[in-house]
């Protein structure tokens, strides 16, 4: 049975399945003052930064509308999966879901499964690379729905961010109860926790916060050898690169992929923010 795998433009894909037709990502918007684009392939991140940089208010995102996600169903595909940005950051999950329900209204039923990732950006990755690698095993539908989930469960997400100020502003920091003073080059060591943002530790100094995270990673991850190690990084490539050797000094992954992030991940990690994913 052929198959589609469907992402928000939070996930990251690696370049060589960009232009892949068991792909599509579909976009969401970002405003930064009156400066508005979608996170689409023309997304140029240096000219983002600096409007960021040089805007004194908080830049936003908006979600997809359902509209394109029931779009983005449509074709021969027999089997379609839907992967977004975890429901407790963003509106896309719920629209995704509405975008599946009007597909069956208006063109008859479909299997169709929407996958709130409970992550973003490199998580979501996780589980695009995981579907593929199951419907190419040749599973059925169900199986691989079953799988799915469990691995997304499975999947830990971890963050460095030099500034937070773009996730607080947006309230994307429910979930901590309070945050050090960066006045201090205290930089917290942030993680995901079934959706939400916790802290989980700190550290004097970038390069401390990013070995914290780093041992994090090697400390909690089950069965490397069966896993990937996705590092996204917004324009700090060294630091990934610091970070992708520290794991991989202790630990053995099947595979390591380290990448810059696009729109969506650019505006929430800020410049020279870092994302780990086992």
């Amino acid at each position: 049975m052929s198959y589609k795998i469907v992402v928000d433009s939070c996930c990251e894909l690696p370049v060589e399945l960009m232009k892949d037709s068991r792909f599509e990502r579909v976009p969401l918007g970002l405003e930064v003052g009156d400066y508005q684009i979608m996170d689409d392939e023309d997304f140029d991140q240096k000219v983002f930064l600096k409007k960021v940089a040089d805007c004194p208010s908080c830049p936003k995102s908006s979600c997809p509308s359902p509209e394109r996600f029931m779009e983005a169903c449509k074709g021969d595909a027999g089997h379609v999966y839907i992967v977004t940005l975890s429901s407790h950051l963003s509106g896309s999950y719920n629209s995704a879901e509405l975008g599946a329900k009007l597909y069956r209204e208006k063109y008859g039923d479909k299997q169709i499964h929407v996958i709130d990732s409970e992550s973003a950006s490199g998580g979501e990755t996780q589980l695009a690379l995981k579907l593929m690698e199951l419907e190419e095993e040749g599973l059925s539908f169900d199986e691989i729905v079953k799988q799915i989930e469990a691995y997304r469960d499975s999947v830990h997400t971890y963050f460095v961010l030099d500034n937070l100020e773009t996730l607080r502003k947006n309230g994307r920091l429910s979930g901590v109860k309070a945050l050090v003073a960066s006045a201090l080059s205290i930089k917290p060591v942030m993680a995901g926790d079934k959706g939400q943002i916790v802290q989980r530790g700190q550290a004097i100094g970038i390069n401390k916060a990013l070995s914290k995270m780093a041992e994090m990673a090697i400390a909690e991850v089950k069965n490397p050898e069966k896993r990937r190690l996705i590092i996204t990084h917004c324009n700090e490539l060294s630091r990934a690169e610091l970070v992708k050797s520290l794991i991989l000094a202790k630990r053995k992954f099947k595979e390591c992929i380290v990448m810059d992030t696009r729109g969506i991940s650019s505006m929430y990690a800020n410049d020279g923010g870092v994302i780990v994913t086992t």
